[in-house]
């Protein structure tokens, strides 16, 4: 059964820590989404040479979300101490602590629109609702951990979507 066919579940749910993430960030659109992988071939050659680069986790942050006509800041990049001693053409963004359910991705990297679409249609039904979207708690944060392989593409790939319960959703 392929993996489109199956209802997504989140692996677990963790508190995440506020980070400090740096690297090259875009506005984009449906009809400009497809520059997300540019970012990365741009990106990935400097992961391990950013200053002050904390581990070797890269992350792809969806952030600052607007709906109609829908857009949001995407930024690729790694957790760093501080923002001093960035390169020119760096951006940086601030993520505060959040609760988040975390989805494995087990197909290509260039695949992981369809996650992101199965982890929305599983929101409505999971007892759970979004909770971020803001610059600083994002919509989603993409995690690529030691295991990823950016030449095959594959392996240690991660999506993390803040939430909350439905019920602590506020009353109108």
């Amino acid at each position: 059964m392929s993996s489109s066919a199956m209802s997504i579940q989140p692996v677990r749910f963790e508190d995440g820590r506020p980070m400090l993430i740096a690297g090259f960030s875009q506005r984009v659109t449906m009809q400009t989404i497809q520059k997300i992988p540019q970012i990365w071939q741009q990106f990935g050659p400097l992961i391990g040479r950013v200053p002050g680069q904390v581990g070797r986790i890269a992350y792809g942050v969806g952030s600052n979300m607007t709906p109609n006509p829908w857009s949001m800041d995407y930024l690729a990049g790694v957790e760093v101490q501080s923002v001093s001693g960035l390169p020119a053409g760096f951006s940086h963004i601030g993520v505060l602590a959040a609760y988040y359910a975390v989805f494995p991705h087990t197909e290509h990297a260039t695949k992981l629109a369809q996650t992101v679409s199965q982890i929305w249609k599983w929101l409505p039904q999971s007892g759970y609702m979004a909770a971020g979207g803001t610059r600083e708690i994002p919509a989603f944060i993409e995690r690529y951990g030691e295991g990823f392989d950016p030449m095959t593409g594959m392996g240690d790939l991660e999506v993390w979507v803040p939430v909350r319960p439905a019920s602590s959703a506020p009353t109108i």
